[in-house]
């Protein structure tokens, strides 16, 4: 708990008021029934909320599509696992014995998910001024280095497959693997005589953004 409370203090520049609240903030489901989730479904939202205001002021002509490009981007779990690790996070993450023979602090899942609680965790504690100081430092770098607005491989595969008239891509669930709370899924993409490419996610959807992007690699 002392430990849980030096890092609170470091990283988020917060003395909590309720310790025992952050202890639950990192608590996986596989130790008992008191475990992130509700703070995570909680921290989710405030993420989606300051990022779009911070992105609304950032870039104030940029059309609602791009906006929602640059969105997805910052709020998808493999950024919050990353800010989780870049704030040495994993360590900090309560497991239950097999969960954590089984690596599931090094997981984007798992890490993603407890910088989503920790959030929901800082906003019941001591508000939302509080939580969005913290989103603001630990996003910004990532705010700062986008650039143009990003485009989705999927969307721009699709694209590009329009405007050389080829067949529409194709996404195909070639496998599953790993433990429950850890899955690895694994996709094909093709594009009908073209071309095909497979890849591996933490999420049906992760996998089919990574085969879009192998694929595109090789047409472009």
């Amino acid at each position: 708990m002392t430990d849980l409370a030096e890092f609170l203090e470091r990283t988020l520049q917060h003395k909590p008021k309720d310790l025992g609240l952050f202890q639950r903030a990192v608590t996986h489901s596989s130790v008992g029934k008191d475990s992130y989730e509700r703070l995570e479904f909680l921290g989710d939202r405030v993420i989606g909320l300051v990022v779009a205001r911070w992105l609304y002021e950032r870039f104030p002509h940029e059309p609602e599509g791009k906006l929602s490009r640059r969105y997805n981007d910052l709020v998808a779990r493999q950024t919050c696992a990353e800010i989780g690790r870049d704030i040495g996070l994993p360590s900090y993450i309560k497991l239950g014995k097999q969960a954590r023979e089984d690596g599931a602090n090094q997981s984007d899942n798992v890490v993603g998910d407890v910088v989503e609680s920790l959030i929901g965790a800082l906003l019941m504690d001591d508000g939302l001024g509080k939580a969005e100081a913290f989103i603001r430092r630990a996003w910004g770098p990532y705010v700062e280095s986008q650039g143009l607005a990003p485009k989705h491989p999927k969307s721009a595969l699709q694209e590009l497959a329009a405007a050389r008239n080829w067949s529409v891509p194709e996404y195909e669930l070639a496998g599953r693997s790993g433990a429950h709370h850890a899955p690895r899924f694994t996709v094909k993409v093709a594009v009908r005589n073209v071309g095909e490419a497979t890849a591996e996610g933490l999420s049906k959807q992760e996998a089919e953004t990574a085969a879009a992007a192998a694929l595109l690699e090789q047409l472009q």
